[in-house]
């Protein structure tokens, strides 16, 4: 039950610490968390992955701040909450509630973890943000619980930021896989283009020919003049073609042609008249 009790008055102070966030930039004399001067306990918070320049809270990474935490008391204290805000650092208008400039409210983690007394303890806070770029002010703000049960609000950091977006970077996967639907989606347009319209305005070459030219082609000029003896015509065909006698014998019966016209006689060779003396 006392555990219970001191988270309700945890986030009561965390909600008392943002309005008082929010109208510091609107007055002139800023104005501190209620903090009671009794609690000997320090704390101050850090930033790993901060640079010279600054903090720098680049949106969708997680930005993580170490705070520490010194027990000057001469009893164990507990840190049961940390929490804050962002806020605007332009000037409100007049009437404006406070809370106006709150940017965004800091999700608050729960800790519950005792600092003995006179000692120093670290502990990690990590928040996300997603917003505009630009400069904000930065509060963070530390619950903490004595042993007697009285509750204490310590603020950690109160300090201005940046906020950046993410360094693009050409061999992201998410850019990669960006770049190569689009170059799948060029090109399927293209190809939609030429087969549609550009098509029909190139001409198409004409494939093959007469058959003697393709056989001419495809030989390349290689194949040997067949033997006059072997030579047999073929009737019917669409020109005259040859074919050697062995391949002709294979192509039809010879039972039933005409013997005389299978044994041609042999031409006789008649001398020319020059050659007599």
């Amino acid at each position: 039950m006392a555990l219970y009790k001191y988270s309700a008055f945890a986030l009561l102070a965390l909600r008392a610490v943002s309005v008082f966030a929010a109208a510091e930039p609107a007055e002139e004399k800023l104005e501190e968390p209620p903090v009671t001067p009794n609690l000997a306990l320090s704390v101050s918070a850090s930033f790993p992955a901060s640079e010279v320049f600054g903090v720098k809270l680049v949106n969708g990474h997680a930005t993580q701040a170490l705070l520490d935490f010194t027990n000057s008391e001469t009893e164990p204290v507990t840190v049961a909450v940390v929490g804050g805000a962002l806020s605007s650092l332009q000037p409100l208008k007049p009437g404006t509630h406070p809370s106006a400039a709150i940017v965004r409210n800091i999700t608050s983690v729960r800790y519950d973890v005792e600092i003995p007394a006179g000692e120093k303890q670290t502990l990690p806070f990590t928040f996300t943000n997603d917003l505009n770029p630009g400069e904000l002010r930065l509060n963070l703000v530390a619950v903490v619980t004595s042993k007697a049960g009285a509750v204490y609000q310590v603020q950690a950091y109160n300090e201005t930021v940046s906020v950046v977006e993410a360094a693009t970077s050409f061999f992201d996967p998410q850019i990669i896989f960006l770049y190569l639907v689009l170059l799948a989606g060029f090109g399927g347009t293209l190809y939609f283009v030429y087969k549609t319209w550009l098509e029909a305005l190139f001409p198409q070459t004409k494939r093959g020919g007469k058959g003697g030219e393709r056989a001419k082609r495809s030989s390349g000029g290689s194949k040997k003049a067949v033997d006059v003896k072997d030579q047999v015509s073929v009737i019917g065909a669409d020109g005259p073609a040859v074919t050697t006698g062995a391949l002709a014998g294979k192509a039809y019966d010879e039972s039933w042609i005409p013997e005389h016209h299978i044994n041609r006689p042999a031409a006789k060779r008649v001398k020319s008249g020059a050659s007599k003396k």
